[in-house]
């Protein structure tokens, strides 16, 4: 406990990372509410679903727990690693924030419509307040913990745990016809794409994230 607080308490001395925190927090949020614009506005505007290679030949499974909890989890798991490196906070979160800017441009370009027996995630469930049925492309349950393995690739356990959740999620997405198969494996080379922008654009916060 000493030791946490002392790392925050030095954290919250430094000017510099105050005011990269706050500037990655405030970017957060404006993509979230982007992020809802879009999504909202390709849900109204999607078209007749297609074919997929993988989802017209497999059954649909009921994942519903798992794709709601699941990311819930591990969200929980990254907070607690955060709030004992602080210093790897701004970076991490102006990423996450460019992450969720791109994809919500993406999902408003295509208008295709959810695969027709998908499964039916509960009304009552945290997800129906970040998933609207249209934002498919491309899938971030996927892509999200794929940008943290990047961003810890450095740390051997981290990196192959958060690759391992990333393809374990594309798997259930899939399972749960929630994602075409495209949305699934599209991400994780469009996520390398969006991890390389965020070393570029915030370099100084990406020094910050080693210290």
């Amino acid at each position: 406990m000493k030791i946490w607080l002392n790392k925050w308490s030095n954290a919250l001395k430094n000017r510099k990372f105050i005011l990269s925190l706050s500037t990655a927090i405030l970017f957060l949020i404006i993509s979230l509410i982007v992020n809802f614009i879009a999504g909202t506005y390709a849900t109204e505007r999607a078209s007749l679903p297609v074919t997929d290679i993988i989802l017209s030949n497999i059954p649909v499974f009921d994942v519903d727990g798992i794709f709601v909890y699941g990311p819930i989890i591990l969200w929980s798991f990254m907070i607690f690693i955060f709030s004992h490196k602080p210093n790897k906070l701004p970076f991490t979160i102006k990423s996450i924030a460019l992450f969720v800017i791109i994809r919500s441009i993406f999902i408003s370009l295509t208008h295709i419509g959810p695969f027709p027996n998908q499964i039916l995630v509960s009304a009552g469930n945290f997800s129906s307040k970040y998933t609207f049925g249209g934002d498919l492309f491309f899938s971030g349950h996927t892509g999200l913990p794929y940008l943290l393995a990047l961003i810890f690739w450095e740390n051997k356990k981290m990196r192959y745990f958060l690759i391992a959740a990333s393809i374990f999620f594309g798997i259930i997405v899939l399972m749960g016809h929630l994602h075409y198969s495209i949305d699934v494996f599209a991400a994780f080379f469009i996520t390398y794409s969006i991890f390389h922008i965020a070393e570029y654009f915030f370099k100084k916060d990406r020094i910050l994230f080693f210290s």
